[in-house]
């Protein structure tokens, strides 16, 4: 089935690569069509200028055609000015793109995620607390994917650990694997306090580890 996206769409790119002499292979999170591949023709030409706008945490508005699952980008402009990151917040804009890149389908429309990424990238850029953004749009994340905690029998004064096949149990003994309600319902409500965000940031370890086939982030790695 042939694609003509002519009206432009809202996306934000998540990783490019070079692709032939003079394009690039460019990986985008779309709202209203989730993760696309596009070829983005000749923008590696000295005088091109558009290459300046393929950079992550850019709202852009672009069209594309194609016949399959790798389009070719057709018109781009800015939506509005660069998120300009550095340091700890180049690091957790990355995370984010390098979660979406290995947990997303390819042109399977995320809406409310697009929202949540839109709203974790402000943040870093307001200089929020990273840890809280961060495990605000993890929660996010897991909820698109179908994999949401269900929070309906979690109890303040208990601990749970986590198994994959079942999610949240309560469990009877406190030990290093386990999380406490107090945190979990904090995270349920997003009214992380300081003192839970050490056990919440292990949950979401734990809970993101198999959905990514057990091999570790690249950016995981660059904050160590």
């Amino acid at each position: 089935m042939k694609w003509n996206r002519e009206e432009s769409q809202p996306v934000y790119v998540l990783h490019t690569r070079p692709y032939r002499e003079s394009s690039l292979l460019v990986e985008c999170f779309s709202k209203n069509h989730g993760r696309i591949s596009l070829v983005a023709k000749g923008v590696r030409r000295a005088k091109s200028r558009r290459a300046g706008l393929l950079q992550p945490f850019i709202p852009l508005l672009i069209s594309w055609v194609g016949r399959t699952e790798l389009f070719t980008l057709c018109q781009m402009e800015a939506a509005c000015a660069q998120q300009l990151f550095s340091g700890e917040q180049l690091l957790c804009g990355l995370y984010t793109n390098e979660l979406l890149l290995r947990l997303l389908q390819r042109e399977d429309p995320h809406p409310e995620l697009y929202e949540a990424y839109e709203h974790v990238l402000l943040e870093l850029a307001q200089h929020a607390h990273p840890e809280r953004a961060l495990r605000f749009f993890e929660k996010a994340l897991l909820v698109s994917l179908g994999y949401a905690f269900s929070f309906d029998y979690i109890e303040r004064e208990s601990h749970y650990v986590f198994e994959a096949s079942q999610g949240l149990i309560k469990t009877a003994v406190k030990s290093n694997d386990s999380f406490s309600g107090e945190s979990i319902l904090a995270l349920e409500n997003e009214n992380l306090l300081d003192s839970h965000l050490k056990e919440i940031k292990r949950l979401m370890r734990v809970a993101l580890f198999g959905l990514l086939n057990d091999k570790p982030l690249k950016t995981r790695e660059l904050f160590l």
